[in-house]
């Protein structure tokens, strides 16, 4: 690329800059904005400049000023994701990852590194490893999944409902997903506390991602041996046995994107929703009166506070144009779902509801669109009705400017929740949600006043959290290209 105007190349060149004293002067270098430092506080705001300066296809940097095309049309961002003649996933064609601009300790290098998996695979070898994660979708019982996501949601209300108060964030939208998830894969045993916790810790890359992160790979390997051995009705064992003929290290790297990403975006789901149903009374009102259902309030959710704000990254594989923009061989792109979603073009009134439109950018599209939404739909369908079903008079505890927010790049995750409602007794995890459910039956009287035993109902009760790994246990298998990233990333 040459330094043409809004060219990704010669960024590092001062003459470039903008002068002293410029009211450009603090942008970065070939006046650029930043996703990320103090001007990059609000994304939303940034994103939103960069469309009134460039329109559809924006250029824009990255940390470490590496630069990137922010893709912010609706339009544009559906055709990136659907050509795969021009742009891939393949993040070895990147220029700066070529050229070494971006340093293996790169801040987003756990985004960027290229992995054996069908999410940055093309041609025939996406088509083996997509079509044996599909495969594997298409065996899972939704109805029996829904039925379980209904008795992991009232196990969860049961902790705390008879206290009147709850954080609907770190008491329910961080462990639905995951009890649900564990149930998919096979592995209901691994859910706990531990298990939850090791997930939020890898995604946000802490000083301790690499013990967390080793925590679940641990448990992806013993579930992956045991299903090797003995193969079930999971998700598990449908992968294994795809005539795709997956490997382990291919079972395990794609449980981890399944566990992981499914986990991330639908726990940020559920809070966007639970958030949206509190702070918005004519919303509430109209899910209250029926005008709304639950299905449609999370479509909404969708739209408007999606659980990715963009997705690292497409990569043009030839010379082309997008947006208006000259878009060169092996530049990077970010798919820009939050800003895609409030194209001025699609949506001018941003107020305006978007009951029955299923056409926003939150589970992406084309090759790579999302195999597991469904799942994700149903987690949140389910589990929002539950609970309000459950405790219809719940009230946020707090004022809404006062919610707090942990941002990055690819998404915005909601600290906490707090909310109040009258006390509700405990109910029956085997029960319909009801606000005053039945008393539990009394035991049946044997043939001389003994009491017949009850069966016990069978529900997503976590097992005790696991002890804390030593921060320098490691598995005994040669470390995958995630832990090496992580190392990376932690600075060892």
């Amino acid at each position: 690329m040459t330094p043409e105007a809004n060219s990704l190349t010669g960024t590092d060149d001062p003459t470039l800059g903008p002068p002293p004293g410029c009211p450009a002067h603090g942008l970065g270098p070939g006046g650029l904005r930043r996703l990320y430092g103090p001007e990059a506080e609000d994304l939303g705001a940034v994103y939103e400049k960069l469309r009134a300066e460039h329109g559809s296809v924006a250029p824009a940097l990255l940390h470490d000023d590496v630069p990137i095309w922010v893709v912010l049309g609706h339009g544009e961002n559906m055709h990136m994701v659907s050509t795969p003649s021009q742009y891939c996933k393949d993040t070895r064609l990147w220029n700066p990852m070529q050229e070494g601009t971006v340093k293996p300790d790169h801040p987003l290098m756990p985004h960027f590194a290229w992995q054996p998996i069908c999410a940055h695979a093309e041609g025939d070898e996406h088509l083996r490893l997509r079509g044996a994660v599909t495969g594997a979708m298409s065996t899972i019982d939704h109805r029996g999944i829904r039925r379980y996501i209904n008795r992991a949601t009232q196990h969860l209300v049961n902790k705390f409902c008879e206290d009147g108060r709850a954080d609907l964030v770190g008491e329910f939208a961080e462990h639905l997903p995951m009890a649900v998830m564990c149930e998919i894969l096979g592995m209901p045993d691994e859910y706990n506390d531990r298990m939850v916790h090791a997930a939020r810790d890898c995604l946000k890359g802490s000083e301790t991602a690499l013990v967390s992160h080793a925590y679940v790979m641990d448990a992806l390997d013993r579930l992956t041996a045991r299903r090797r051995a003995q193969p079930q009705e999971d998700f598990t064992s449908h992968l294994i046995t795809h005539p795709a003929g997956l490997t382990d290290d291919e079972v395990r790297e794609h449980l981890r994107v399944v566990l992981l990403a499914a986990y991330e975006a639908t726990a940020n789901l559920l809070a966007n929703v639970l958030r949206l149903v509190l702070t918005d009374p004519g919303f509430r009102a109209q899910l209250k009166g029926g005008q709304m259902t639950v299905p449609e309030a999370v479509e909404q959710s969708l739209w408007d506070e999606p659980p990715f704000s963009t997705v690292f990254a497409y990569f043009a594989k030839q010379e082309t144009e997008l947006g208006g923009q000259r878009i060169r061989k092996g530049d990077g792109l970010l798919l820009g779902i939050k800003p895609g979603n409030v194209d001025p073009r699609i949506r001018p009134d941003l107020k305006a509801n978007m009951q029955g439109n299923r056409s926003h950018l939150a589970f992406s599209g084309g090759p790579h669109e999302c195999p597991g939404q469904d799942i994700g739909r149903a987690i949140a369908d389910v589990g929002v009705d539950a609970l309000l079903t459950r405790v219809p008079d719940v009230q946020l505890a707090c004022p809404e400017h006062e919610l707090r927010w942990r941002e990055s790049i690819s998404n915005r995750h909601l600290v906490e929740l707090p909310v109040t409602f009258a006390p509700k007794p405990q109910q029956d995890v085997m029960q319909r949600p009801a606000v005053n459910p039945s008393p539990p039956k009394p035991p049946q009287q044997r043939r001389g006043g003994t009491p017949q035993p009850q069966p016990q109902a069978v529900s997503p009760e976590p097992a005790a959290p696991a002890a804390e790994p030593a921060p320098t246990s490691e598995p005994a298998r040669r470390p995958g290209v995630f832990r090496r990233i992580l190392r990376w990333f932690g600075g060892n």
